[in-house]
C-alpha cells in the first residue's frame, strides 16, 4: 500500500499541478483537502477537478464558523491590527487550516502534508509552524522550495506539465491579481501593485465593494450589540458571528468601507505591497473599540493596546499554537467581561461615523465630565494633584537652572 500525503488544495493551477508532481516524484497516494473559510464560488467544481488531476480523495471541510468563533473573535477582542492597517484576514485563517490538515492527516494515516505556498511569502511559515506545533512527526513538503525537483517557474510551465500528464483543465496563462479570499477579507497582489508608485486600478481590482467615490450619496445608519466583546446583533437582528460578518461585508462594501493599500513588512524580511478589502471587519473593529472607550479604564486600555499589537505580531508570524498567544488571549478575554452594550454609527463614503454608544457598564459620568461642580469632584483638588504630578518636571527645571547659573559664574 502506498504512503499517503495530504495536500492543502485550493483547486487553482498551483495545487492542481502539485497532484501529479507528488505522485511522480514521491509515489504518494494524494488526498486533497480543501478548507472552506468562506471563499464562496471558488469551491465550485473542485471534486471533478481533483479526481481528473489524479487525487484519490477530496475532503471539502466547512470551517467558516470555527474560523469566525475561534480565530477571528479573539483577534477582534484584542483589536489586533498588523502595522496599524492590516486586519489579518489571511493570517488568522492559516492556523485554522493547518489544524484541520493535521486532523485529516491523522484520520487518513498520512505521513506527510504538502502545501503550495511560495518560498517568499508568509504562508509557508504559518502553515508549517502550525503543523510542527500540532504534529511534529508529520513530514512537510513545500514544492516551491524544492527547486531541484520542482522545475516549474511560471503558469505556462504548470499548464504544460498538467497537459503532459493528461490534465487538460481550463487554466489560462492570464495576467490577473494574486488573491486570497475568505469570509473576513480578500487580498490583492501583483500587476500594477508590484510598483508602489502606481495607483491601484480599483475599477479592475475590487471584489467586495466600491470606492468611496462610487458609494451612495446618502449615509446609512447601523446599530450593533456586543456581549463580552462578541458581536451579537445587527440592526436588532440576532445573528451568529459568521452571519454578522456577511451582513457587515454587504453594508461596508456598499459604502466603500475597509479598502487598505499597504506596503507591509513580511516575516521573511522583504516588503510587499497589497490592497486588502475588509469591509465587515473594519466596521466590527471600529464598533468594538467605540464600546471599549466607554467601558475600559485608562490603565487597562493602555496595556491592552500593547497586547493588541503583540497579538497582531503573533498571528502575522504564524505563532498561533504557542503559550504566548494563549497568555495574551487570556489577558484580552479578561478585559472583555464588561464590554457589553450597543453601538450606533453611520456609514458614508468610506467613513464610519459615531452616532451614539451605550453600555450598562459605562464608566462615563455625565456629572463628572460636565463643567459644573459635583459631589465627586472638587476643582480645588486639582491643585495638589498637579503639584505632585508636575513635581519631577519642576525639580528638573530647578536643577538645570542651578547648573546653568554655576556655569555662568565660572
Amino acid at each position: 500500500m502506498k504512503e499517503k500525503v495530504v495536500l492543502a488544495y485550493s483547486g487553482g493551477l498551483d495545487t492542481t499541478a502539485i497532484i501529479p508532481w507528488l505522485k511522480e516524484n514521491f509515489d504518494y497516494d494524494v488526498v486533497c483537502c480543501c478548507i472552506d473559510c468562506g471563499q464562496g464560488s471558488e469551491l465550485d467544481g473542485l471534486q471533478e477537478r481533483a479526481k481528473l488531476s489524479g487525487a484519490s480523495k477530496l475532503y471539502i471541510e466547512d470551517l467558516v464558523d470555527d474560523f469566525c468563533d475561534n480565530y477571528i473573535v479573539p483577534c477582534l477582542q484584542a483589536n489586533a491590527v498588523y502595522e496599524n492597517k492590516y486586519l489579518l484576514g489571511t493570517s488568522m485563517a492559516r492556523p485554522a487550516i493547518a489544524k484541520r490538515l493535521v486532523d485529516i492527516a491523522r484520520k487518513e494515516g498520512a505521513v506527510a502534508i504538502c502545501h503550495g505556498a511560495t518560498g517568499k511569502g508568509n504562508d509557508q511559515i504559518r502553515f508549517e509552524l502550525g503543523i510542527k506545533a500540532l504534529a511534529p512527526d508529520i513530514k512537510i513538503i513545500a514544492p516551491w522550495r524544492m527547486t531541484d525537483v520542482w522545475t516549474m517557474k511560471s503558469r505556462e510551465d504548470e499548464i504544460e506539465y498538467c497537459k503532459q500528464h493528461g490534465i487538460d483543465l481550463p487554466f489560462a496563462a492570464d495576467s490577473s491579481y494574486s488573491r486570497d479570499r475568505n469570509i473576513w477579507h480578500i487580498s490583492h497582489e501583483g500587476l500594477e501593485l508590484e510598483n508602489p508608485a502606481n495607483e491601484p486600478n480599483y475599477d479592475h481590482l475590487l471584489v467586495l465593494g466600491v470606492t468611496p467615490e462610487k458609494a451612495p450619496d446618502t449615509p446609512e445608519y447601523v446599530t450593533m450589540t456586543f456581549e463580552k466583546g462578541i458581536p451579537t446583533s445587527v440592526n436588532g437582528e440576532k445573528m451568529k458571528v459568521s452571519d454578522i460578518i456577511r451582513k457587515l461585508n454587504e453594508l461596508g462594501g456598499k459604502h466603500g468601507i475597509g479598502i487598505v493599500d499597504i506596503v507591509e513588512n513580511r516575516v521573511v524580511g522583504m516588503k510587499s505591497r497589497g490592497v486588502y478589502e475588509t469591509p465587515g471587519g473594519t466596521i466590527l473593529m471600529e464598533a468594538h473599540q467605540q464600546l471599549e472607550e466607554l467601558v475600559l479604564d485608562r490603565a487597562t486600555m493602555e496595556v491592552k493596546k500593547d497586547m493588541g499589537n503583540k497579538m497582531a505580531q503573533i498571528v502575522y508570524e504564524g505563532k498561533w499554537f504557542t503559550p504566548l498567544r494563549e497568555a495574551v488571549q487570556a489577558f484580552v478575554e479578561s478585559t472583555q467581561e464588561y464590554v457589553t452594550g450597543e453601538v450606533k454609527f453611520k456609514l458614508y463614503k468610506g467613513n464610519i461615523i459615531k452616532a451614539g454608544t451605550t453600555s450598562p457598564y459605562s464608566l462615563y459620568s455625565e456629572s463628572l465630565a460636565s463643567f459644573t461642580t459635583g459631589d465627586l469632584y472638587d476643582h480645588h483638588d486639582a491643585d495638589g494633584f498637579i503639584t505632585l504630578f508636575g513635581l519631577p518636571l519642576k525639580v528638573r527645571a530647578m536643577k538645570m537652572a542651578e547648573v546653568k547659573q554655576n556655569q555662568s559664574q565660572k
